[in-house]
């Protein structure tokens, strides 16, 4: 028989119950605080079921009423400094952090409701409404509030999409030098996501100052807690990551507050993230006015016990025990506070007499403007220096010829050296003389604090990533070892990153660059090889830029990091061990966003191009002895396309041949094609014509990976195609 030996966690994980003499010795004034938001969110709350009832909410109304506690107690010690995040479920949350930003001290729950106070269940009220004044001016709803002065720092519609971008913001205080906190709020079926258990596992292996908050409210939407874990118990995650867990009744505020407070110590001391599991119940179905027994899931019994554990009765009926305030103080509390809701229902609504009596409609006059739709997806580049007049030569003065790669390792060097807010992370980063290609050669010995070498966990660096850009403080450099992995991030990279500038009102810089290279004709098969562009340039959000030398190398990722957009860098194997003219000294010039080169000139076709395709498209017209305008196009996005260029060399031509390498399925000329011919159609001697690889993914095989991808002698077929349909073949 073999010896078994126990184990025990590293971590500390308790059950944390406040006692009679915790509640005699709570401080009057915390406890008033606590009551005073139990009630204003509840009142909020109520109020929101009430209009979602008159059909005045448009999307879903997803309520916390009955789980005010959990919020309310792990909120109220928190600093204005320190943020929170959370899920679709956050009203809670955002009122919380809000109200503790609007009355640090306290707030005394008989006393009349403040101007500030009433102004934030106004604005928050019509964010849920959909309406201008909005903190999201409209656009985030229910499920995305945004206030940062305030350390609400966004609630998020997917499971567990939010909590990367907490760990970011967690990086971001602890590289200020502050003891800031983050407090990330998700429910219990977010804890079995991904995206969640990643950003734990890079959380505590970084110490960053981080409270992954658990509201264990027992159900998804329909479906128990039970019946999608083996291990019910949420908070026992924490000790799969060395992390410090307390699990407590979160329909108790003051065990919620006692255990936040041990949270947050361990946090400000330095000593890396924590969890907290509060038992928190939803008195409604996961959207709506009506309880989860009227759906058939639950049985009244189950909700009329845990209505009996109201954190707001507790909370009096402790009160009353110490006389800090009467049964008809609580009334009036209750009062006031239905009163503040009807005058901030009041003030968004009109009676609308057409519907019926009584029936009203909201104001008109509020509604956001429809041309305000795409305002925000991206910046006004007010930014970026005012562009240079010349190029080539006289824009970065002498060059000499150099590899690819280490102009890339070395203009990242340079703005580094220039600006301590960059940080570049990504896995092996730091390793191997500057990752798998030498790309990033040499940050790691120079910049040890700012060059990080990541888990394999796409979806919680990058997002991590995305959270640091969000605080405004850093500028991420994220580095994908290969584009596919955006598969594997693809909520943090489209869902989050590229979205939320404009889902939270359009007024947030998000800093972001993310390099990436393409692989084709390395070996590395169909999950390593693709090229990223024509996926990047459907999900709005993102710039991208795509160089094909050195020089432009240097001028587009100054303009990237320069950017407060996100912005993707493709680069290409094929590229970087050749050599090329690259500037001698000047590694500062910054190409203008938009900007496309002329490589060549002619009047028998427009060849339009990027990456290592230029040369390829180079190649098969000296091949050809055809005189064509080329194109490198440098940005790919719709935002930052050159139609100045484009469009001039079209008119001038009449025909057009797009060329890409990739496969045809994800092809970026796809969409170029189709807008082309939208902008130009009277221009055109033909259909616009492309160039791309073929419809399957690279494979391993040699024979088949250059079957699968374009390159000079597809371009020359390309090109002899246009000729034969002007009659010239």
């Amino acid at each position: 028989m073999p010896d078994l030996h126990p184990l025990t966690p590293h971590a500390p994980w308790v059950a944390l119950t406040a006692t009679e003499q915790d509640w005699a010795h709570a401080d009057p004034a915390l406890l008033g605080t606590l009551l005073a938001h139990c009630h204003l969110i509840r009142g909020f709350e109520e109020t929101v079921l009430a209009l979602a009832g008159e059909g005045l909410v448009h999307g879903p109304a997803h309520s916390s009423i009955g789980q005010e506690g959990g919020a309310a107690g792990s909120i109220v010690g928190l600093r204005a400094a320190d943020g929170v995040s959370g899920s679709h479920r956050g009203h809670h949350q955002f009122l919380a952090k809000s109200l503790a930003y609007l009355c640090p001290d306290s707030i005394d729950p008989t006393a009349a409701i403040a101007p500030s106070v009433q102004a934030l269940l106004q604005r928050t009220l019509a964010e849920i409404l959909g309406l201008a004044q909005g903190f999201c001016k409209g656009r985030g709803g229910s499920m995305h509030l945004r206030w940062p002065e305030a350390g609400a720092l966004g609630t998020n519609a997917i499971v567990g999409g939010g909590v990367p971008m907490a760990a970011g913001q967690a990086w971001a205080n602890r590289k200020a030098g502050t003891d800031a906190v983050m407090v990330t709020y998700f429910g219990d079926g977010a804890i079995n996501i991904g995206s969640v258990l990643e950003t734990m596992n890079l959380a505590a292996a970084w110490k960053l100052p981080l409270c992954f908050f658990i509201e264990n409210n027992r159900y998804a939407v329909a479906t128990g807690v039970e019946e999608i874990t083996a291990e019910p118990r949420l908070s026992a995650r924490g000790m799969a990551f060395n992390i410090p867990s307390w699990h407590v009744d979160g329909m108790d505020p003051l065990a919620v507050h006692l255990a936040m407070q041990a949270a947050v110590a361990h946090m400000r001391a330095g000593q890396g993230p924590t969890l907290v599991e509060a038992d928190v119940y939803r008195y409604f179905h996961q959207n709506g006015p009506f309880p989860g027994s009227a759906f058939g899931y639950r049985d009244k019994e189950e909700e009329k016990a845990w209505r009996a554990r109201d954190p707001l009765d507790l909370l009096a009926r402790r009160m009353m025990a110490r006389g800090l305030v009467s049964q008809a103080q609580i009334d009036d509390l209750r009062e006031r506070v239905a009163g503040a809701m009807r005058g901030a229902a009041d003030a968004l609504l009109e009676p609308d007499a057409q519907a019926g009596e009584g029936k009203r409609r909201i104001r008109p006059d509020l509604w956001p403007a429809a041309d305000f739709r795409d305002v925000g997806i991206l910046g006004d580049l007010s930014e970026m220096p005012a562009p240079a007049h010349e190029e080539g030569e006289h824009l970065h003065g002498e060059t000499v010829p150099r590899k690819f790669v280490d102009v890339v390792a070395d203009v990242m060097d340079r703005r580094m050296a220039c600006d301590d807010a960059i940080v570049v992370m990504g896995e092996d980063v730091h390793r191997l003389k500057g990752g798998t290609n030498g790309a990033t050669r040499g940050l790691a010995q120079r910049y040890p604090d700012r060059c990080l070498g990541t888990p394999i966990s796409e979806n919680a660096f990058v997002g991590l990533a995305g959270g640091i850009a969000l605080d405004g403080r850093y500028k991420p450099v994220v580095e994908f070892m290969y584009p596919d992995f955006m598969w594997v991030a693809a909520d943090q990279v489209f869902n989050q990153i590229g979205k939320v500038r404009h889902m939270f009102g359009g007024g947030d810089a998000v800093p972001l660059v993310l390099r990436t290279k393409v692989a084709m004709g390395t070996g590395y098969g169909s999950q390593h090889s693709m090229d990223p562009a024509g996926i990047f340039a459907t999900c709005p959000g993102w710039r991208i830029v795509a160089p094909s030398n050195p020089c432009d190398y240097v001028g587009l990722m100054n303009a990237a990091l320069r950017c407060k957009d996100p912005v993707l860098v493709i680069e290409h194997v094929d590229l970087y061990n050749a050599t090329a003219p690259a500037p001698r000294d000047d590694l500062d010039f910054v190409l203008p966003v938009g900007r496309a080169a002329l490589r060549r000139t002619g009047s028998a076709v427009t060849v339009i191009a990027y990456l290592s395709m230029v040369q390829h498209a180079i190649e098969a017209l000296d091949r050809m002895g055809m005189q064509a305008d080329l194109i490198d196009l440098r940005w790919l996005d719709r935002a930052s396309l050159d139609w100045d260029t484009v469009g001039a060399s079209v008119r001038k031509t009449n025909n057009v041949l797009i060329v890409e390498q990739g496969a045809r399925g994800t092809s970026y000329g796809g969409w170029l094609a189709d807008e082309i011919q939208r902008r130009y159609f009277d221009w055109l001697d033909q259909p616009v014509q492309r160039v791309t690889g073929g419809l399957a993914a690279p494979s391993i095989s040699k024979v088949l990976e250059r079957a699968a991808a374009a390159r000079t002698d597809e371009v020359v077929e390309g090109l002899r195609e246009i000729l034969r349909n002007k009659g010239e073949g």
